[in-house]
């Protein structure tokens, strides 16, 4: 009986993580409020008219996710330069998120999603645990989703994001 009951959890579990909303490009954003690094309340609301790019990871201080929010931070001069700014999302807690940002000298906002809040609405949640996949949306003035990338190599996510965006501005 709890061999059948564990396997039920585990089905529909699966069944909740296949009937999330698939987002697309061209899709309006999901919109969401949160708390940042620094305790400081968020609104992607109050992005429109600016280029956004939100990369979601699975744990601040990590390997791949410590590379890839230096990459950003030593890439962070060229994309602000086509008026973006970079927002990276976990489901760490404030408190987390400020020692990582403090230790690795980040230059851009960490945001924090501990409810998971967030990472569903963007589809990007692990199955089974309140952690985030690796992945990255790029989000125009108008708050559309202009690009999701969800193969990202942590080492090259920044230097592709900022091509895409240069590209994009160019269309």
């Amino acid at each position: 009986m709890a061999k059948q009951l564990i396997i039920a959890l585990f089905l529909s579990t699966l069944s909740v993580n296949c009937l999330a909303i698939e987002l697309k490009t061209d899709d309006l954003a999901p919109l969401f409020k949160t708390k940042t690094h620094e305790g400081n309340n968020f609104d992607l609301a109050s992005r429109k008219g600016k280029w956004t790019v939100l990369y979601f990871y699975p744990k601040a201080e990590t390997p791949g996710c410590t590379k890839q929010a230096c990459a950003f931070r030593d890439a962070i001069k060229s994309i602000r330069a086509l008026d973006a700014d970079v927002f990276g999302i976990s489901a760490d807690e404030v408190s987390e998120l400020s020692k990582f940002h403090k230790k690795h000298n980040l230059n851009f906002t960490l945001l924090a999603d501990p409810k998971v809040e967030i990472i569903n609405a963007y589809g990007a949640k692990m199955p089974v645990i309140d952690m985030s996949k690796r992945w990255t949306f790029i989000i125009d003035p108008s708050l559309k989703i202009r690009t999701i990338n969800n193969k990202v190599d942590p080492i090259k996510d920044a230097d592709e994001v900022a091509k895409k965006i240069k590209t994009l501005k160019g269309a």
